[in-house]
């Protein structure tokens, strides 16, 4: 059984770790290049935004972040069924990073419900 780790900031560093090294095998034409960046910004964005909500003062401010974490996870899933769609980058790499991003969106959902 592949067991998960409970850290969830360092779920969201291997994550944008994970999808620099997959995007960095993209092909090198227009099309890999341009979801690749996206993809490298909205799972970076992600991750950066997750360790700022860790260190904020109040409820407010971590669901702020949390909210902007949120919807950069929602947009690195919707890159990644792009391109798995149109066959780029290493389908079982890109599967695995789905759900890794599944896993990620119901766990800070959940976060930002109780924090509320």
């Amino acid at each position: 059984m592949n067991e998960k780790k409970f850290d969830l900031g360092e779920r969201f560093v291997d994550l944008a770790a994970s999808i620099a090294t997959f995007c960095h095998d993209l092909s090198n034409d227009f099309t890999g290049q341009y979801y690749g960046n996206q993809l490298l910004r909205s799972a970076g964005s992600a991750a950066l935004n997750f360790g700022e909500a860790q260190g904020t003062n109040t409820n407010k401010d971590f669901v702020y972040r949390a909210t902007i974490t949120l919807r950069e996870l929602k947009e690195s899933r919707v890159n990644l069924k792009i391109l798995k769609k149109i066959n780029y980058g290493n389908e079982g790499v890109c599967i695995g990073l789905l759900d890794e991003i599944e896993q990620l969106i119901k766990i800070t959902a959940t976060v930002i419900k109780r924090k509320k």
